[in-house]
């Protein structure tokens, strides 16, 4: 019986023979989608007397959420940190090749730069002559430079490519000693903290999802009180902060950590470091600490997977930190300013054994973790689901198949390979 169209003209397709994942579980039922949303059926039933116009057929499949990468360079030969005449084309062919990973939604990310890819810079060339009013009179030619930022724009995802949902910047705002391979001669310090520092490197901040910075640094707290009031979620990372500073980080609005074990002082059992928020005390109330995992099994040992696992479940998200090599083969590309070598699996800032980024997908670190760590499926699929979307603070519409949320899922198999990739409820790519 088709849907009841005094409600709505918009069709409703019923996926059937599926393990959804909700309520943190998996269960054997229906998924319902309308209008790019998920749909209540009990609501379709009893309120409108409606029911499928079409039905999908799952044969057994897994459906979650769409996945969501906070932290990705670039990939397929585009260096998100890059100015180019066609940065727009860039972003979108990323975009494009990440929905046969799951990836529905993610944040271009930027490392430090120099303030002119951030955004405009005012560059004044040489000295011309031209005819001014029958007169020889010189002038100077101004130009704008390559920028970054004003072009990456937030958009929703389609059949074009996995929606952008704001750009994370990896930097300036670092610790020199816990760089990894952002160039040491862009790093910036707070001169007097809040939005000035900020305006002047960034240029502006509408497009921006999240800033890692380092909660050491002289005056960073105005900055994090600053950008967390704007609603952008600032992430601690390449930093040399002991525990108490990024509690105090974390008090004044502070809500995730760049790569955890990566790029910061190691655990210690007098001083645990940032690692050490993961089971601090002086996290307020209501509030969580979210921190980011590269699962390629290069960056992290899978004993450290484990720990930070049990110690903190319900803050993991996964993210690839992908550079512009991902899907490229191996040899030298960029990195922002900087060149690095790929190496089979490792991605290293040249001439050294810094690793700077890595080539993973979503996808495969989805079923790294789960081996590694010995989680449940639930577990490693809201890692790279729901999880980096409470962070964002987006789960209300993303990051979960609830009622009423965006219908951005992926399709997947037992062994978690991605067999389909939806979003809005639209088929947008096929194994």
């Amino acid at each position: 019986m088709p849907s009841n169209k005094s409600v709505s003209d918009a069709p409703i397709t019923q996926f059937v023979n599926c393990r959804i994942l909700k309520d943190h579980k998996l269960q054997w039922e229906d998924l319902w989608v309308r209008e790019g949303k998920i749909l209540n059926p009990e609501k379709l039933f009893f309120d409108e007397e409606g029911f499928a116009d079409h039905k999908v057929d799952c044969e057994d499949k897994i459906i979650a959420p769409g996945f969501i990468d906070v932290q990705i360079n670039g990939g397929y030969g585009i260096d998100f940190s890059q100015a180019s005449s066609d940065i727009r084309g860039g972003v979108a062919l990323v975009a494009k090749k990440i929905l046969e990973h799951g990836v529905t939604s993610f944040c271009p990310t930027l490392v430090t730069s120099p303030s002119d890819i951030y955004h405009k810079f005012l560059i004044v060339s040489v000295l011309q002559k031209v005819v001014l009013l029958d007169l020889l009179a010189p002038v100077m030619l101004l130009c704008f430079s390559p920028q970054v930022i004003p072009e990456l724009r937030v958009q929703d995802g389609g059949p074009e490519g996995a929606g952008v949902l704001g750009i994370h910047l990896e930097g300036p705002f670092i610790s020199e000693e816990k760089r990894g391979a952002h160039p040491p001669k862009f790093l910036r310090t707070f001169k007097a903290g809040g939005l000035a520092d900020l305006m002047e490197i960034y240029g502006h901040l509408d497009n921006v999802a999240m800033v890692t910075l380092a909660p050491e640094l002289a005056n960073s707290a105005a900055a994090i009180h600053e950008l967390s009031g704007r609603g952008i979620a600032v992430s601690l990372g390449h930093s040399m902060a002991d525990l108490s500073q990024a509690e105090e980080a974390v008090q004044h609005g502070a809500k995730f950590i760049t790569h955890l074990f990566n790029a910061m002082l190691p655990f210690h059992h007098r001083d645990p470091g940032i690692v050490g928020l993961l089971t601090s005390d002086r996290v307020p109330p209501g509030r969580t600490v979210y921190y980011g995992m590269i699962a390629d099994g290069i960056h992290t040992h899978p004993a450290a997977l484990r720990i930070a696992h049990r110690a903190h479940p319900a803050g993991l998200v996964l993210v690839t930190d992908a550079v512009m090599a991902m899907g490229l083969p191996p040899g030298r590309h960029t990195l922002g300013q900087q060149q690095i070598d790929i190496q089979g699996l490792h991605a290293y800032l040249t001439g050294t054994t810094t690793l700077s980024g890595s080539i993973a997908t979503m996808d495969m670190c989805v079923r790294h973790f789960r081996e590694a760590s010995g989680c449940t499926v639930e577990a490693a699929l809201e890692a790279a689901s729901l999880h980096p979307a409470q962070m964002l603070g987006i789960s209300h519409r993303k990051g979960t198949l609830e009622y009423g949320t965006d219908a951005d899922f992926v399709v997947l198999d037992d062994t978690l390979t991605v067999r389909e990739t939806y979003i809005a409820g639209q088929k947008v790519w096929r194994k």
